[in-house]
């Protein structure tokens, strides 16, 4: 009795008086819920950075005075042509999201609908523009080569690679998307319709999307097939500019028809340009 006595007691000791011990090699690990949908967090104010929306026009962008940092962002702030300097200036030229990217490309495949700048008018970007000019770039070296050797190869010649067509193909995509925004721009703040300056970066870079399938298809070695592709996508290319552009235009009186016409004209010497030293092969 004793003996069952202290065993109960003892018992009694253990289970009510001594916790448990848990086993050191087992750690409980609690995961929280995650949310692909709520990242970044809900106090970001941008898709992508906590960056605010962009201007309506980019004529202030550089010039709105910015006090010390922007909410949240940690990043000293400039003001006036200072922030140009910075990064947080261009932070929201990049901030959208696939779906954003998607819809944009699609509007410059079906230019007739000219919606592209309602769409952009609030949030134009310059994400989409810099890559669709650098793959542009990596196709045309990469289908300008292909199509090159398989010529030579067929002809049994020597063959060379030409690394002037990558350079040349960087400078005219580069270059056209910059050189050729800034002068319309000037042109259309002297005839009082002044357009924001990234708007129309935006635009011109997207004007180029059509080229990409085109060079692609200009691997088929038949001269007369080049150039329907050259000049339909030429086309699609000058339409989406002028049309994209024409209500906005509209405002600067008579001008207006000779202003749309030169912008259409100018796009379709580019595809001209393309077609002679991009899908023309000479062995």
């Amino acid at each position: 009795m004793m003996s069952g006595g202290y065993t109960s007691i003892d018992n009694q000791k253990v289970s009510g008086s001594v916790p448990a011990v848990s086993d050191p090699s087992h750690v409980a690990v609690k995961f929280t819920d995650s949310n692909l949908q709520t990242f970044p967090p809900s106090g970001a104010q941008g898709k992508i950075s906590g960056g605010t929306q962009p201007p309506h026009d980019a004529d202030d962008t550089f010039s709105k005075p910015a006090g010390g940092s922007q909410p949240g962002s940690g990043e000293p702030q400039g003001s006036g042509w200072f922030r140009t300097f910075t990064i947080a200036a261009y932070k929201p030229y990049f901030d959208v999201d696939t779906s954003d990217i998607i819809d944009r490309l699609k509007e410059s495949l079906f230019p007739f609908r000219g919606t592209f700048t309602e769409k952009t008018a609030t949030n134009p970007d310059l994400y989409g523009p810099f890559w669709i000019c650098t793959t542009l770039i990596f196709v045309a070296a990469s289908i300008g080569t292909f199509v090159t050797y398989i010529a030579h190869k067929l002809k049994k010649k020597e063959w060379d690679y030409d690394i002037n067509l990558v350079t040349w193909s960087a400078g005219v995509f580069y270059g056209y998307v910059t050189v050729v925004p800034l002068i319309l721009y000037v042109i259309l703040k002297y005839f009082s319709a002044p357009s924001g300056l990234v708007q129309l970066f935006c635009l011109y870079g997207y004007s180029l999307f059509v080229f990409i399938p085109a060079l692609c298809l200009s691997v088929v070695p038949l001269e007369i097939f080049r150039w329907v592709i050259a000049g339909v996508a030429g086309f699609m290319s000058a339409t989406f500019v002028a049309l994209s552009l024409k209500a906005h235009i509209n405002s600067a009186g008579e001008r207006w028809f000779l202003i749309v016409t030169g912008i259409f004209l100018l796009q379709l010497a580019l595809a001209v340009v393309l077609k002679l030293y991009l899908f023309t092969v000479t062995v």
